[in-house]
């Protein structure tokens, strides 16, 4: 019998792919309106006062943040699973009808949960804890979408024909299992009107947890999302897409394996960090700060790994705009890690909580890393999804500049800003009054502020460019994949 190539089924990849681009563009927009915002704040009633209460700072942060982390991050890493998981496991979906109608069923619940989030949060009903913001229903939605993710995941590794489970598959189990833990955990809360005997409105809730018990479990979760979110499935793309697009073996895979089992260990400690000089117990809070410092060894780890995989090869960088987005997602990774240790040791929080140099640190993470990573996995499945070459590699290496200048000046101008407010928050003069009022923090931002707003406007017409390519991908002459892997560098 004549051995044909495997033909993968990307139905369900193609599917995340749209609302990871769509998603990004509406969670960017919202993100560059926000900066403007604060550097100008007659923009929060730029559509009258009327709609004053739906499009102002308050209301629009939280769709910010869920549309980033929610959807534009968490569509991008359905989307590579959906494509990595059939590649690596020697397996396609469409060889089981259950897992088909388990990714799509999965795709349409998750469109249906992400309506009724953009739904509720502007209408203001959120339980106002950060990143956990939905109320019960659409909790109860989230678990039911996650949990037909892990069916469809593990049902896929239970039916492969590759024995060896890859570093990325690990990655993408250890992601289920800590977001489903972290989020069980977290939003344990009780609806109000059942517990009140029918009053109030009924989709209100209250939190298990009350007080410093609430703060310590909600940032156990929100730490820990953003390292079972951002981190990661991230670094699964990267083991997977590096080595692919490069021809180039990873450079050590015990130390992936190393790097893998010092993450899952270390990271679930340190979230204590976000709650440095507050009522939680001393202890506890130095347990967070020392796990913090040593999660620089495993995310080192992974980076250096990333890094030396390209030994040799370096000249591909400067050839291949895509091996660059990857390349500087890495960098920007290991800038991330040791920055955000640095912020957990006590005497630098002291000065850096609560200012802007934390919103610097989060947005060369997730811009840099998260967002960079993100698109060059797609850019890499666009012409194997499509079976069309990908439309512009110039205009591909315009929006890395772009976008690279965006980071760069949205970080900088953040760190600046942020050590600016610590250092004037603490001055005092000689007789131990405060140096300066909050106002003349406010007035002395504003440069950077406006700098700001500028970086993010750049990395959001970045990814428009993006959008554009792979949009113009999708409508181009169709290939065979053969003609994909000799047309250049790009199609290793």
């Amino acid at each position: 019998m004549e051995n044909r190539p495997l033909e993968y089924d990307y139905t369900v990849a193609k599917m995340f792919m749209f609302t990871t681009i769509v998603l990004g563009i509406v969670g960017m927009l919202i993100g560059v309106i926000l900066a403007f915002q604060l550097a100008f704040p007659s923009v929060n009633t730029i559509l009258g006062e009327g709609l004053a209460e739906y499009t102002n700072f308050s209301r629009l942060r939280p769709l910010h943040t869920d549309a980033v982390i929610f959807g534009f991050t968490l569509s991008g890493i359905f989307a590579t699973w959906y494509y990595v998981g059939q590649r690596v496991l020697k397996v396609s979906m469409a060889e089981s009808g259950l897992l088909m109608f388990l990714g799509k069923l999965h795709f349409w619940l998750y469109l249906i949960v992400v309506a009724a989030v953009v739904v509720t949060l502007f209408m203001g009903i959120t339980t106002s804890k950060e990143y956990a913001e939905f109320e019960w229903p659409i909790d109860i939605a989230v678990v039911v979408v996650w949990v037909l993710w892990g069916m469809g995941l593990f049902g896929l590794i239970g039916i492969r024909r590759e024995k060896s489970l890859y570093i990325s598959i690990w990655y993408y189990i250890a992601t289920f299992l800590g977001i489903a833990m972290l989020y069980l955990f977290n939003n344990m809360e009780i609806p109000t009107y059942f517990a009140s005997g029918g009053i109030g409105s009924w989709w209100h809730s209250v939190s298990m947890y009350a007080g410093t018990n609430d703060a310590l479990v909600q940032w156990w979760y929100g730490h820990n999302a953003v390292a079972f979110g951002f981190t990661v499935p991230i670094v699964a793309m990267i083991y997977y897409f590096l080595p692919k697009e490069s021809g180039q073996a990873i450079y050590s895979y015990k130390l992936s394996l190393l790097s893998f089992w010092g993450l899952m260990f270390v990271y679930l400690w340190a979230g204590g960090h976000h709650l440095l000089y507050s009522t939680v117990p001393d202890w506890m809070q130095t347990m967070g700060s020392i796990f913090s410092v040593i999660l620089i060894l495993p995310s080192w780890g992974s980076a250096i790994n990333m890094l030396l995989t390209m030994k040799g090869e370096w000249q591909q960088v400067a050839a291949s705009p895509l091996i660059k987005f990857m390349i500087l997602a890495s960098t920007f990774y290991m800038f991330s890690t040791l920055e955000g240790p640095i912020q957990a040791i006590k005497s630098v929080n002291a000065i850096a909580h609560f200012t802007d140099w934390i919103v610097g640190h989060v947005h060369d993470g997730v811009l840099g890393w998260v967002g960079f990573m993100i698109m060059a996995s797609l850019f890499h499945m666009a012409p194997r999804v499509f079976k069309r070459e990908i439309y512009s590699k110039s205009l591909m290496a315009t929006q890395f500049w772009i976008q690279t200048l965006g980071v760069v000046l949205y970080f900088t101008s953040m760190w600046i800003a942020g050590i600016t407010q610590g250092m004037m928050w603490r001055a005092h003069d000689e007789f131990g009054n405060l140096a300066y009022s909050f106002i003349d923090t406010v007035t002395v931002l504003h440069p950077y502020y406006t700098i700001r707003g500028v970086g993010g406007l750049l990395y959001l017409v970045g990814f428009l460019m993006f959008a554009y390519n792979i949009y113009k991908t999708m409508s181009a002459r169709p290939v065979e994949e053969s003609e994909l892997q000799n047309a250049s560098p790009m199609g290793a």
